[in-house]
């Protein structure tokens, strides 16, 4: 089986999705950047899906960054190259036999790009989508793993609950049900 790896253009979702363009148009970037971490680290995790995060340099310039946070790797570009180049390179790098590289973004041009690569593409909407999906799924899994875990207290044992469902199983039997209705008469 193939393993799944995505590479997301950060700031192409940050001008995107609805929550962030909020955070983007207040300045607040450093917030947008951890609410997507945030985001896609969950939506890797629950996938199976390798996860690179890339920022390009132009809104926090230096030297090329890498981190690791919340299993998604994080990767601010060296000052100069954009998150589409870096990308493109290791769409090229990565798309092997073994690899399935998908690319999120809105971006075209990107798009082609990484088509040429041999690589598929998610544009930042579907990308949205599919986190959205992926929430609602989680939550699902976690009320029901609740559901699994939830044990009623009750002041008798084991071995009383026990011997009263099967009191219950024996009474709801259409035998049952009949031997009571009938009842025995009475010898005068």
């Amino acid at each position: 089986m193939k393993k799944e790896k995505l590479y997301v253009d950060g700031y192409n979702m940050i001008g995107s999705w609805p929550d962030l363009v909020k955070l983007k148009n207040m300045d607040k970037m450093a917030d947008a950047r951890d609410y997507l971490l945030h985001e896609l680290s969950n939506y890797s995790k629950y996938e199976g899906i390798e996860v690179v995060l890339v920022f390009d340099a132009q809104l926090v310039p230096g030297v090329q960054h890498r981190y690791d946070k919340f299993d998604v790797t994080v990767i601010f570009t060296s000052e100069g190259e954009t998150a589409d180049s870096y990308i493109e390179r290791s769409v090229g790098e990565e798309n092997l036999i073994l690899t399935h590289v998908m690319v999120a973004t809105s971006d075209l041009a990107e798009q082609w790009m990484i088509f040429q690569k041999g690589a598929s593409r998610k544009s930042a909407n579907e990308l949205y989508k599919d986190i959205k999906r992926t929430k609602k799924n989680i939550a699902i899994d976690a009320t029901v793993y609740r559901m699994n875990q939830y044990k009623r207290n009750s002041p008798f044992s084991d071995k009383y609950q026990d011997y009263f469902n099967s009191l219950i199983e024996d009474m709801s039997k259409p035998k049952a049900v009949k031997a009571v209705k009938e009842k025995p008469k009475k010898k005068k």
